[in-house]
C-alpha cells in the first residue's frame, strides 16, 4: 500500500469553491441578486452577449425580470460590475420593450453619473449607447434635459474614443428635435466641440454632427453664435472637399439656416461663399446637392441687397437652364427660388425671355403635391403686375391647369393657384378663358373650406373674375352667393376684406343685388360698418353698391337719393329706417292689416306682368336732360337687348297696381315743362306743377289746417291696404311732393337729388349752371326747390330761406 497523502481541509466556517456551469438565462438573472461581486460580474457578462445576439433573445431577458436588477447594478462599488451592468443594459436598450420596462425604474441619474471621468472608456460607450437609445423617447428626453445630461454629453465629444463620440453626437442629434434641448446646447456652448467632429476621419461621426448642427441653428441666437465662431469657414471647407461630398447636402442645410440676418449675409458673401455657391448649383452632379444650394439662394434673394447681387451674377439664366433637367426635389428648389427672386418686377420679364414660364406651367401636371404647390406659388410671382406672362401661361393652357389646382387635396396649390387666378383675370380675353375652364364652381367649393389662406386667395379670386356679367350669372348659378356673404361674418381681417370686395363687384348688377341682399348681405354690411374695429373700405363700397341697385333700401336707409339715383318703377318708400334694421319687402307690407302707421308710397308705371328687373348689362341713365320719347326708345332698345337674361323678381303671390294716374302726371309734365329752354324755368314749372298736383300752396302758418293725413288715411281705407300709389295721392306735403318732383325730373330728363328730413320733412336739391360768360359758363350752384309755400322759387343752399324749408 502506498504512504496516504493528508488532504488539507478548509476552515470550518468556510464554504468550499462551487464551480457551476449554467445554460439557461433565468440561472444568470438569479445571479444578478448574488452578494458575491465575481458572480454578479460573471452573470452580467453572460447576459451580455446573451442580449447582443438579438432582439428576441433582449425581450426574453426583460419577461425574466433582468432589468431591474441590472439598473440596480450600474450603480455597484466594484469597478467590473458596473462595466458589465451598463454594457448588458446598453446592448438592452435598443429594445421598444426595454425601453418601456425602464421608465418606472428612473434610471437616467444611475446611466448619466457613468459619463463622469472616473469612468473608463468601455463604461462610456455603452453608457452612451443606452443613451442614445433611450433618447428617442420623449419621456427620456426630458429625464436626460433635467438631469443636465447635455453637459456630460457635449464634454465626451472630445473624447479619445471614437465610439463615445459617436453614441455622444448621435444621442445629442436625437435631443436637439425639441426646442428646449437646442437652447441648452448654444447655451453650453456646445457648437464648437460639434464643429470640431468634421474633422474626424469617421463618416458617421461628421454626418451626426452636422445633422445636429443644422438642427440648432434653426434657432435665431444659435445661428448668429456660429457666424463668431467661423462656422461659415468650416462649412465651405466640406463644401470644397470632393471626398466629402456626401456631407455637402447637410452642410448647404446649415449654411442656410445661418443666412437670416444680413450680418452672416455679408459675412458669407466676402468670403466667396456666393460663388462657391453658384458654381455648385451650375455644376454639381448630385441632384440633391444642387437642390439644396439652390434653397440656399432662394433664402439669400428674400433680400433685397443680395437679391441685387444674384441678379448681376445672372441667376435667372442658371435658374432656367436647371428646369431642363428631370428631379423633383430640385424643381422644387427652383420654383422656390423663381418665387423670390420675381420679387424684382425686372427678374418677371428675364425669366419669360428665357422660356422659363412653360417648363413651370407644365410642372402642374406633375403627380407630386409639393412640387404642383411650388409651382403655383412660382407662377403667382412672375404675374404679379406682369400681363405678358399672364398671356404665356395661358398660351401653354396653364388657366386650364390652375382650376384644376382648385380642387387639388394639397391646399397650398390652390391658395396659389387661386393667386394666379387673380393676377390673370385683369385681362378680359383671359377671364373668359378662366370662365370657359368652369372656374367659378372650384372657386365656390372653396369656400367652405376652413382654411383660412384658402379663404383669402378664394374670395379675392372671386372679386376679380365677378367683374364679368357671365361669371356673376354663374355665381348665382351655382349658389355661390350664400357662402360668400356667410364669410362676412368671418372673425378674420383678410377674409372679411376680400369677401366684402367681391360683393361690391358682384352688385354691380340688380340681379345678382337683389340675390345678396335675399341671402343676408344688407343686414350684415350694415353691422359691419356699425363697428369701428370690422368696418373697413370695402365694406363701405360693399353696402353703397347694394343700396345703389335697390334705391327703395338705400332712400329708407339713408335718407338721400343723388342725381345719379334714378327712380324705376316699383320703388316704395315705408319712411325713415334706422341702419342695421331690416327693411320689410312690398310683399311683406301688402300682407299686414291696415294700420294707423305711416302708408307706404309707391311709384309705379308697369302693370305686375312687365315686374322684370334690369339685367347687369343695362346702362345707367344718364343725368343729363332728355326728351320722354327718347329715353323711352333707349330703355325699350336696352330691354331688347338684354331680353335673354331678364329675371322676374315679383312675388307671384301678390302684383303691385299699375299707377295711371302717375303715368298721366308723368305725360303732361313732359308736354308742359319740356318745351322750356331755361334751365331755371323747367324747374320752377315742374315745382308749380307737383305743387298743384299735391293740393296747392300751403301758407307756413296754416300747415296745421291741410288735413293731409285724413286724405293718406282713406286712400288706404279704399285700397284696403298700407300701400299707397303716389299718383293717387291729391293732398300731400314736403315728403310726398319731394318723391313725386324726383319720380317726374328721373322720367322727363331733369336731374336733381331727394333728400329726407325729421318729421315728414323732405327736399330736391337741383344743379343750375351759371350764366354763360366770355371765357365760358359760371361755376354751378345748388339750390332748394320749393314745393309747399313758394311753389317753383329756388332757394340757395345753406340760405336762411332753404333751412327754413328744411326744418321746423
Amino acid at each position: 500500500m502506498g504512504k496516504k497523502v493528508k488532504k488539507e481541509s478548509c476552515p470550518k466556517d468556510e464554504f468550499d469553491p462551487l464551480s457551476i456551469e449554467s445554460k439557461t438565462a433565468a440561472t444568470a438573472i438569479l445571479m444578478l441578486n448574488s452578494p458575491e461581486e465575481e458572480v454578479l460580474a460573471k452573470a452580467c457578462e453572460a447576459i451580455h452577449k446573451y442580449a447582443e445576439k438579438g432582439d428576441e433573445n433582449k425581450q426574453a431577458l426583460m419577461r425574466l425580470g433582468a432589468i431591474e436588477p441590472l439598473s440596480r447594478l450600474i450603480s455597484h462599488e466594484d469597478r467590473i460590475v458596473r462595466r458589465n451592468s451598463v454594457m448588458a443594459l446598453g446592448v438592452m436598450a435598443s429594445n421598444n420593450e426595454v425601453k418601456n420596462g425602464l421608465k418606472p425604474l428612473d434610471v437616467i441619474p444611475a446611466i448619466l453619473s457613468r459619463l463622469s471621468p472616473e469612468e473608463n472608456v468601455v463604461v462610456h460607450e455603452f453608457a452612451t449607447l443606452c443613451l442614445t437609445s433611450l433618447s428617442v423617447d420623449y419621456f427620456f428626453k426630458i429625464q436626460i434635459f433635467d438631469h443636465k445630461g447635455l453637459e456630460a454629453l457635449l464634454q465626451l465629444l472630445s473624447s479619445s474614443d471614437p465610439d463615445v463620440k459617436k453614441n455622444s453626437v448621435e444621442c445629442i442629434f436625437n435631443l436637439v428635435q425639441d426646442l428646449p434641448n437646442r437652447a441648452a446646447v448654444h447655451r453650453l456652448n456646445g457648437l464648437s466641440p460639434l464643429l470640431e467632429l468634421l474633422r474626424s476621419e469617421f463618416p458617421v461621426i461628421q454626418r451626426f454632427a452636422l445633422r445636429t448642427i443644422e438642427m440648432i441653428t434653426i434657432d435665431r441666437d444659435t445661428s448668429g453664435a456660429f457666424r463668431n465662431i467661423h462656422g461659415f469657414d468650416r462649412m465651405l471647407e466640406v463644401l470644397a472637399t470632393k471626398e466629402l461630398s456626401d456631407l455637402h447636402e447637410e452642410a448647404l442645410k446649415v449654411i442656410c439656416n445661418c443666412l437670416d440676418d444680413s450680418e452672416s449675409m455679408l459675412l458669407f458673401q466676402r468670403m466667396g461663399g456666393l460663388e462657391q455657391l453658384l458654381q455648385m448649383v451650375g455644376t454639381s452632379t448630385l441632384a440633391e446637392v444642387q437642390a439644396c444650394a439652390v434653397k440656399v439662394v432662394a433664402k439669400m434673394a428674400l433680400k433685397n441687397e443680395n437679391r441685387k447681387i444674384l441678379l448681376e451674377m445672372n441667376i435667372e439664366q442658371t435658374l432656367a437652364g436647371l428646369l431642363a433637367l428631370r428631379n423633383e426635389r430640385l424643381h422644387m428648389a427652383v420654383c422656390q427660388a423663381v418665387s423670390a427672386v420675381c420679387q424684382n418686377p425686372a427678374s418677371r420679364d428675364t425669366f419669360r425671355s428665357l422660356d422659363a414660364i412653360v417648363p413651370i406651367v407644365q410642372l402642374l401636371k406633375n403627380e407630386q403635391s409639393e412640387l404642383r404647390w411650388a409651382a403655383a406659388e412660382a407662377l403667382a410671382n412672375l404675374t404679379n403686375s406682369n400681363d405678358r406672362n399672364a398671356v404665356v401661361i395661358c398660351k401653354a393652357e396653364g388657366d386650364k391647369l390652375l382650376v384644376q389646382q382648385l380642387r387639388d387635396s394639397c391646399m397650398g396649390a390652390a391658395v396659389h393657384a387661386a393667386s394666379v387666378l387673380t393676377n390673370i383675370a385683369s385681362q378680359e380675353e383671359l377671364r373668359r378663358s378662366i370662365l370657359v375652364n368652369e372656374a367659378i364652381p372650384a372657386l365656390v367649393e372653396l369656400l367652405d373650406s376652413t382654411d383660412n389662406n384658402v379663404l383669402i386667395s378664394a374670395t379675392q379670386a372671386l372679386a376679380s373674375l365677378a367683374c364679368d356679367a357671365k361669371a356673376r350669372q354663374e355665381l348665382r348659378n351655382v349658389g355661390g352667393l350664400p357662402a360668400l356673404v356667410h364669410l362676412l361674418k368671418s372673425i378674420n381681417a383678410d377674409i372679411l376684406r376680400n369677401a366684402s370686395w367681391a360683393v361690391s363687384v358682384c352688385a354691380s348688377d340688380e340681379v345678382t343685388a337683389m340675390a345678396l341682399c335675399h341671402a343676408g348681405a344688407l343686414e350684415t354690411l350694415q353691422e359691419i360698418n356699425l363697428s369701428s374695429h370690422r368696418k373697413n373700405k370695402f365694406s363701405i363700397l360693399a353696402l353703397q353698391k347694394l343700396l345703389d341697385s335697390n334705391l327703395s333700401l338705400k332712400y329708407s336707409l339713408t335718407g338721400h337719393l343723388s342725381t345719379i339715383d334714378i327712380i324705376s318703377d316699383g320703388f316704395y318708400d315705408p319712411g325713415q329706417i334706422k341702419m342695421g334694421h331690416r327693411v320689410p319687402s312690398l310683399v311683406e307690407i301688402s300682407a299686414q292689416e291696415v294700420n294707423q302707421h305711416r302708408a307706404t308710397v309707391v311709384v309705379n308705371g308697369k302693370p305686375p306682368d312687365q315686374f322684370i328687373t334690369k339685367t347687369s348689362d343695362e346702362p345707367k341713365h344718364d343725368s343729363k336732360m332728355k326728351g320722354k320719347d327718347q329715353k323711352d326708345d333707349e330703355k325699350k332698345n336696352n330691354e331688347d337687348e338684354t331680353k335673354p337674361n331678364q329675371e322676374i323678381v315679383v312675388d307671384k303671390g301678390w302684383s303691385l297696381p299699375c299707377d295711371t294716374a302717375f303715368l298721366k302726371l308723368v305725360e303732361e309734365a313732359a308736354e308742359s315743362v319740356l318745351p322750356l329752354q331755361d334751365e331755371v324755368s323747367m324747374y320752377s314749372a315742374l315745382a308749380i306743377f307737383v305743387c298743384d298736383t299735391m293740393g296747392g300752396r300751403v301758407d307756413p302758418e296754416k300747415l296745421h289746417d291741410f288735413l293731409w293725413e285724413l286724405h293718406i288715411s282713406e286712400l288706404k281705407f279704399d285700397a284696403c291696404s298700407n300701400i299707397v300709389l303716389i299718383g293717387k295721392i291729391k293732398k300731400g306735403i314736403y315728403c310726398h311732393r319731394a318723391l313725386l318732383f324726383k319720380g317726374i325730373a328721373d322720367r322727363i330728363g331733369l336731374s336733381c337729388s331727394l333728400n329726407r328730413g325729421e318729421y315728414n320733412r323732405a327736399w330736391n336739391e337741383v344743379f343750375i349752371t351759371g350764366r354763360k360768360k366770355a371765357n365760358g359758363f359760371g361755376k354751378p350752384e345748388s339750390f332748394i326747390v320749393d314745393l309747399m309755400h313758394h311753389p317753383g322759387e329756388l332757394m340757395k343752399v345753406n340760405s336762411p330761406a332753404a333751412l327754413a324749408y328744411q326744418t321746423i
